[in-house]
């Protein structure tokens, strides 16, 4: 470890040794960025200082630094040998190990010395040399769940087909908790969404035949996204949502050359809002819609299920969404179960059928 207080006594362009209490500049840089793409100021202050002090060998900076002329010392110094190192009046530069904020005890120790009163100290900055922009923690995401397909015994001999259940059972949960109005929980249920999203991304990377990444799928979204919205990133004008809906109708026709209206309907959705989408698809291409039947037979399943086809297009058609509202009658049935556990009793609505216990 090179000695703190050795120094040549050359005032530097920094402010030298003329008196004053210096200055302690805390450089962090970001993981997430390339190592030498600092800012301007950064490299400026790096340049300028007298002293540039790191306590990690292996600090991703240290190559270019070097590179550029910057002459770093290797050590590992105190909250109090820094403040002693800027000393008179010089500027000196902390590049922390890892290049994030630094080691938690130097940090500490230089908040208390500042507050004791008892020291001189220079004047603290903190300087981002890197930082990370929109969707940084992204990358930290795909390096986490890259590891954990690699060392992990169970993830990483999951298939796509082993983890289409989890899928639809995340996007419920989301769809529960923002029903439920809960912030936090739709925070956390959007975080195991985009968790499916990176594991389908990782096993497909891994695929023999066809692989692909994340970084494939992400590209592929950017392009459909841009394509779509012309009048954003192109010449075409749409000021109404439904001039911009039209659009994105027309161009994914394009993009996916359909021979029906019913292409694209997963088959595999909730059965109403399979049927709700199928009649949308039927009504905006002017083909025929399901017809209600006089009466429901609840003892015919075909006749059930016509009826049910027909009440799904006409909330469609009313703008209600027949999963929604079959899933908001549930929860209003779920709670009167609730409250009829909770009197000892069953309160039987006005044309309802009492359910039988299950064995």
């Amino acid at each position: 470890m090179n000695d703190l207080h050795d120094t040549d006594g050359d005032p530097g362009t920094g402010g030298g040794t003329d008196g004053g209490p210096g200055r302690l500049i805390l450089l962090t840089t970001s993981h997430r960025v390339a190592p030498g793409q600092l800012s301007w100021p950064a490299w400026r202050t790096l340049q300028e200082a007298d002293r540039v002090l790191c306590p990690d060998p292996e600090h991703p900076q240290l190559p270019f630094l070097r590179e550029a002329g910057v002459t770093v010392e290797l050590a590992a110094p105190t909250g109090r040998e820094l403040a002693e190192a800027a000393s008179g009046g010089r500027t000196v530069v902390y590049l922390p190990a890892g290049g994030g904020e630094g080691d938690r005890a130097v940090t500490d120790e230089l908040a208390r010395l500042g507050g004791s009163g008892l020291v001189a100290m220079p004047d603290l900055e903190l300087l981002p040399g890197s930082y990370d922009l929109p969707g940084a923690r992204l990358l930290d995401l795909v390096q986490v769940m890259d590891r954990i397909r690699a060392e992990c015994p169970w993830s990483s001999l999951r298939t796509h087909e082993d983890l289409a259940t989890y899928g639809i059972e995340e996007m419920y949960e989301l769809v529960e908790a923002i029903e439920e109005g809960d912030r936090e929980a739709v925070r956390e249920e959007l975080g195991d969404v985009l968790l499916q999203v990176v594991f389908h991304a990782a096993i497909a990377e891994g695929d023999p035949d066809e692989p692909f990444g994340i970084d494939d799928v992400a590209a592929g979204l950017v392009a459909k996204l841009v394509h779509r919205h012309p009048h954003i990133f192109g010449d075409e004008v749409a000021e109404t949502p439904e001039q911009v809906q039209a659009n994105w109708i027309r161009l994914k026709g394009v993009e996916k050359s359909r021979e029906s209206v019913t292409d694209g309907v997963p088959l595999a959705s909730p059965a109403l809002a399979l049927a709700a989408k199928l009649a949308g698809r039927a009504r905006g291409a002017g083909l025929p819609l399901p017809v209600t039947p006089p009466a429901p037979l609840y003892d015919d399943e075909a006749a059930l299920g016509d009826h049910l086809l027909a009440e799904a297009a006409a909330a469609q058609s009313a703008g209600i969404d027949p999963e929604a509202a079959l899933r908001h009658a549930a929860r209003r049935y779920r709670a009167a179960i609730r409250e009829a556990e909770a009197g000892g009793s069953v309160r039987e609505e006005p044309g309802g059928a009492r359910e039988e216990p299950e064995a």
